[in-house]
């Protein structure tokens, strides 16, 4: 994919009237989260009807608050994050797609900043992270989302990816139930530039502080060593559900 083509192709995106970008939301029970998200991003230039919120099945209000905040709700047929990301994108027009976790705040201007990575050829990439919590190790962990290895690439840093090369790469791996951000970064960067932008996403720290920091910290690094090391899928899923308090795999 060249430079030219892609900026082209969301230029003519725009001058037809289709939604630059599609903003795509998966969600399972986050009726306490999704409202101020949506107007948190809003505020900072969305319009809602350019918000895709994708549910697993939620067994609270999270679909209707998210209708009554003007979002446009899907409801999967499938649970499953990369299930729902793919649900989502087949369903807006969007050539530009940008994937954000409901409990996930991107800085301020990040609309202005997706568009300007694409005018720099970039066809996917994410920002770094910082929890809302001051915890040392917690500090660390974002930190290293700075480094340039897609071992640091998690879904909390939310992604952009123009829709040429989703649609190339083939989506996400809905067999993947974990880190299947992982194995989408690693899909992406070796079809077209990666971007790793220089703002931060803000995200949740509740299920840390559920679970104990320093020792969800080491369930999380475990399971993605073991994923690098070829564990099967079904066994780190069987680790995540029996280790992991309010755990939403």
């Amino acid at each position: 994919m060249s430079h030219s083509a892609t900026a082209a192709g969301i230029a003519q995106a725009r001058s037809a009237g289709v939604p630059a970008v599609g903003i795509i939301i998966p969600t399972y029970n986050e009726a306490d989260s999704i409202r101020r998200l949506l107007r948190y991003l809003q505020q900072h230039g969305a319009k809602a009807s350019n918000i895709v919120v994708v549910d697993g099945g939620s067994t609270d209000a999270t679909p209707q608050v998210a209708l009554a905040e003007g979002a446009t709700v899907l409801h999967s047929p499938r649970k499953g994050r990369a299930a729902q990301m793919n649900y989502g994108a087949s369903h807006t027009q969007a050539s530009l797609l940008y994937f954000l976790h409901a409990d996930s705040y991107p800085p301020p201007g990040f609309l202005p900043d997706l568009a300007r990575a694409v005018d720099q050829g970039y066809g996917s990439g994410c920002y770094r992270l910082a929890f809302d919590h001051p915890h040392w190790l917690l500090r660390f962990s974002g930190w290293c989302t700075r480094l340039p290895f897609t071992v640091f690439r998690f879904g909390d840093q939310s992604l952009f990816v123009t829709r040429e090369l989703f649609e190339q790469v083939g989506g996400f791996r809905e067999d993947l139930l974990l880190l299947e951000d992982q194995d989408m970064v690693s899909r992406l960067r070796a079809r077209a530039p990666f971007g790793l932008l220089p703002g931060t996403v803000t995200t949740s720290a509740r299920k840390y502080l559920e679970n104990g920091v320093v020792r969800l910290q080491t369930i999380f690094t475990g399971i993605v060593l073991l994923y690098w090391l070829g564990v099967p899928q079904q066994r780190l899923v069987q680790l995540y559900r029996r280790l992991i308090r309010q755990g939403k795999v």
